[in-house]
């Protein structure tokens, strides 16, 4: 049994990547507070199959995706990822579903990564950052940015019902990537890339890095924070 995070301006590929690939094997459910219609980062206009409560109690997985980041301030949500969270056999997360996960106090004393130009502020919630396409520390499994969604599913899947499995959706997907560019991180996009990434990007990272101060001084609200 699994639950998935959604909510407005949720990133889609960092949903439907893990989706498509657990759906073909598990019992998916898509939760939020209600079941209206909600936009998703790119437009796409979706739902969630089960409100929090209707949401199974005890999971196999929790899962949360990236997107926008005012969800880390609601308290609703993070309780719900606490509770959900203190049970699951695995707590997941790909993109900045790694910082969600910290906001609910669920990722201390955890290796943990996330999209690459975020992945720093997971320090903020007592996790040791890691570059890499897909962490799993212990019962945690964490993956990058967006397109890591898939891989990270898969890896989750062989864990949860071996490789043949995971091979065989693989297989299934066509997942057989061939980027026709090299740029997929900072190192390999280079200088010039980044400079007019940044520029694009704007001032966007300037907002998450205090909203991530302030949510790891109150993620103990949620679960007590280990000493």
């Amino acid at each position: 049994v699994v639950g998935m995070l959604v909510h407005t301006g949720v990133t889609l590929l960092d949903l439907l990547g893990p989706q498509t690939v657990l759906a073909q094997s598990c019992d998916v459910h898509l939760a939020w507070k209600n079941t209206d219609l909600l936009e998703t980062d790119s437009g796409i206009v979706m739902k969630a199959s089960c409100s929090f409560d209707e949401c199974p109690k005890d999971l196999d997985v929790l899962f949360v995706p990236g997107g926008s980041f005012e969800v880390m301030e609601d308290d609703e949500t993070l309780r719900f990822l606490a509770d959900r969270g203190s049970r699951a056999k695995w707590v997941t997360s790909v993109c900045g579903g790694s910082i969600v996960l910290g906001a609910a106090g669920l990722m201390q004393g955890y290796k943990a990564t996330s999209h690459w130009a975020a992945r720093e502020l997971l320090t903020n919630f007592g996790a040791t950052p890691v570059e890499a396409r897909v962490v799993t520390d212990r019962n945690r499994v964490s993956g990058g940015g967006v397109t890591a969604g898939i891989d990270f599913g898969l890896v989750l899947l062989a864990k949860l019902l071996g490789e043949d499995v995971a091979k065989m959706t693989q297989l299934a997907l066509e997942y057989d990537p061939a980027p026709p560019f090299d740029a997929g991180t900072p190192k390999k996009a280079g200088p010039e890339v980044m400079k007019d990434f940044l520029a694009w990007f704007g001032g966007a990272g300037n907002t998450l890095a205090p909203m991530c101060a302030a949510a790891g001084k109150k993620m103990g609200k949620y679960t007590p924070i280990a000493q």
